[in-house]
């Protein structure tokens, strides 16, 4: 239902659990919604999104229709959502694992570095 609503971009806001298992469920949505230019957020706990459609639990939710007298509150949320989440997506893909090597691979780096410096000065005699 949730993927149906989203590609036919019937949906205002789409909200994720973080905590569902099998993950496998929901870890396309972001992507899916990327893809669809659909404002998306993870929010902590699938309990909290179960209370608000007034279930046990929840793993997604999307917001298709908005009362008018809310339409300026949700407004001022999407913009946030959209700060937090969509327009950085970029910069947080390019920043995960921080560009630190492991040991390992500092001292293959190393290694490497002395050989070719090695070559260099046969070379030059």
């Amino acid at each position: 239902q949730l993927t149906a609503l989203i590609e036919q971009k019937k949906t205002q806001l789409v909200v994720i659990a973080h905590d569902v298992d099998p993950v496998e469920l929901v870890i396309f949505l972001p992507a899916l919604c990327r893809k669809m230019d659909v404002p998306y957020c993870i929010v902590k706990g699938k309990a909290r999104l179960g209370q608000l459609v007034h279930k046990k639990t929840a793993t997604a939710v999307a917001f298709t229709n908005i009362k008018n007298e809310d339409k300026n509150e949700f407004a001022k949320l999407i913009e946030a959502i959209k700060a937090n989440f969509n327009d950085r997506y970029e910069e947080n893909r390019r920043h995960w694992g921080g560009g630190i090597m492991g040991i390992k691979h500092q001292h293959a780096e190393d290694q490497h570095r002395k050989a070719i410096a090695k070559e260099e000065a046969k070379k030059l005699g």
